[in-house]
C-alpha cells in the first residue's frame, strides 16, 4: 500500500507546473554571427540582441523566431530572420556618415520587429 501511494504521488504534477515551465522558455533567440568588434561603440553584441529580442517579442509575442545578425562594417548591419518556420528576406540597415550607435541599433531592431509582424500576418 505504501509503495502504491509513493508511486502515485511521484507521478502527480501540479496543473500549473507545465504552464510555468512553458512560459519561462523563450520563443526565440538572437545571435551575432560576425563583426562583433564593430558593435563595441554601440553597446556590443549582447545589447544588439537584447534590443532585437525585445522588438520581436513585443511585435510578434507568440511567434517562434531566430535572428542572425551580421555587422558588415562600422556602419552596416544585416539580419536573417526565421519567424514561425518562415525565412524572411535578408534585412539590411546602414547609417550614413556615422558609426553604429545605440539609437541606430534600436532603429534596426524596431525594423526587424516590423518585418516579423508583417510576415506573421
Amino acid at each position: 500500500m505504501i509503495a502504491a501511494l509513493a508511486l502515485i504521488s511521484a507521478n502527480v504534477v501540479p496543473a500549473d507546473a507545465g504552464a510555468v515551465s512553458a512560459s519561462a522558455q523563450p520563443l526565440g533567440h538572437c545571435r551575432v554571427i560576425s563583426g562583433e568588434k564593430w558593435l563595441d561603440d554601440a553597446g556590443g553584441a549582447s545589447t544588439l540582441c537584447d534590443l532585437v529580442e525585445e522588438a520581436l517579442t513585443s511585435t510578434v509575442p507568440k511567434a517562434r523566431y531566430t535572428a542572425e545578425v551580421r555587422a558588415l562594417s562600422p556602419s552596416r548591419l544585416s539580419a536573417t530572420l526565421l519567424v514561425n518556420g518562415r525565412k524572411l528576406p535578408e534585412q539590411n540597415f546602414a547609417v550614413m556618415d556615422a558609426r553604429l550607435s545605440i539609437e541606430s541599433i534600436r532603429r534596426f531592431a524596431t525594423s526587424l520587429g516590423e518585418a516579423a509582424k508583417a510576415a506573421a500576418r
